[in-house]
């Protein structure tokens, strides 16, 4: 102990880490050189962080995390939680390995990442969000203040997720998706009754640089096409065809996006 440091003896620590009081570095970790370790955070079995990392005060890293060169993890945010399912769960159960965060990632305060879920190089996620097991997250992707993120969902590249979106489990995003604030998806039209729901069970699609307006809804198994544009508050009960701007309730086509528009014009 020193300093309010404990650090098991099997723990590898750079001799230049800085540290608050009340700090606890369990059996098999490994820590870069140039991290700075808040007031009373505890990194958990065989986590790694690497060189150049800042994390907060009372921060949890959980057992097997891995964390990149130049991750920023923000005060009471929990990295690699293991998830405790319902008994009417539709999640897979079972081992998890710890969660993944690729170099310069930024964590906010209050967030909580489950284990099994990776992310790219430069990811940001905000205050108060939440990431749930086997998710898959490309680089630079943005998951807002208050979004949720549920089991199974794939995210591309470059994907910005609003403040206060909802993207249930089993949602795939493509690369450069923008789902703007208070959007939500959802993967069951049973709404959890009857086992026929489970033969059927599957979140919307939302293909490359497609962008959904604030507020609207996705019913389940919706595939949005590439470059769509879904409009405010549009409810999605069909696919959308690529390359259209959709609006109403139920969303209907009204005209093409224009060309100025598109990625590759941008």
């Amino acid at each position: 102990m020193a300093h309010g440091l404990h650090v098991s003896a099997d723990a590898t620590v750079a001799g230049d880490l800085a540290h608050g009081h009340g700090v606890v570095i369990a059996a098999g970790v490994s820590i870069g050189s140039g991290v700075t370790l808040g007031h009373f955070v505890v990194v958990a079995e065989s986590a790694r962080i690497g060189d150049g990392c800042m994390i907060g005060n009372h921060v949890t890293i959980c057992e097997g995390a891995l964390l990149g060169d130049g991750v920023t993890v923000s005060d009471f945010a929990v990295v690699g939680k293991r998830p405790k399912l319902g008994p009417s769960s539709t999640a897979k159960g079972g081992e998890l390995p710890g969660v993944t965060l690729g170099a310069g990632c930024s964590v906010g305060s209050h967030t909580v990442l489950m284990a099994g879920s990776t992310f790219g190089d430069g990811c940001i996620v905000g205050d108060n969000a939440g990431v749930r097991e086997r998710c898959t997250i490309g680089e630079r992707v943005v998951v807002g203040r208050g979004v949720t993120v549920e089991n199974d969902t794939a995210i591309g590249s470059r994907t910005k997720i609003q403040s206060g979106a909802y993207i249930t489990a089993y949602v795939t995003l493509e690369e450069d998706v923008f789902i703007a604030p208070m959007v939500v998806t959802t993967n069951d039209n049973y709404m959890g009754r009857t086992q026929e729901r489970f033969k059927h069970l599957k979140g919307c699609t939302v293909r490359r640089g497609a962008r959904i307006g604030g507020g609207s809804h996705i019913l389940p198994g919706i595939e949005v096409g590439e470059e769509a544009f879904v409009a405010t508050g549009a409810i999605v009960t069909r696919n959308v065809p690529p390359g259209t701007i959709v609006m109403g309730v139920p969303a209907r086509v009204v005209r093409d996006v224009p060309a100025e528009h598109l990625l590759e014009n941008q």
